[in-house]
């Protein structure tokens, strides 16, 4: 049995159930997204703490791209691949909240 995460991020990218991405977030980096967040938990060595995630459309495009960690349910839009390392840092190692992205 695998040990739970302490955070799972979840990324939209736009992911349709038909295998495709295409859409707001995945236009918008989504993709990048991800992949950052799985550069900075295996740089930061937190790959047994924190699990990632891309998810389909959170049904909110407009402030896409959209991040959700949880156990907080804490959502975060329009995220950028730069804003990634401020979320880390400032989130999942500080326990504060990123004021400037939370919905």
């Amino acid at each position: 049995m695998m040990n739970k995460p302490e955070y799972h991020i979840f990324v939209c990218t736009s992911s349709r159930s038909n295998g495709q991405q295409k859409g707001y977030c995945y236009s918008k980096q989504g993709g990048d997204i991800v992949n950052c967040f799985r550069e900075e938990i295996e740089e930061r060595g937190l790959g047994d703490r924190v699990m990632i995630s891309n998810t389909g459309c959170f049904g909110i495009c407009e402030k896409g791209p959209v991040v959700v960690v949880y156990p907080e349910n804490v959502w975060y839009g329009q995220v950028s691949p730069e804003d990634v390392e401020e979320i880390m840092e400032q989130h999942i190692e500080g326990g504060q909240v990123v004021s400037r992205l939370a919905m």
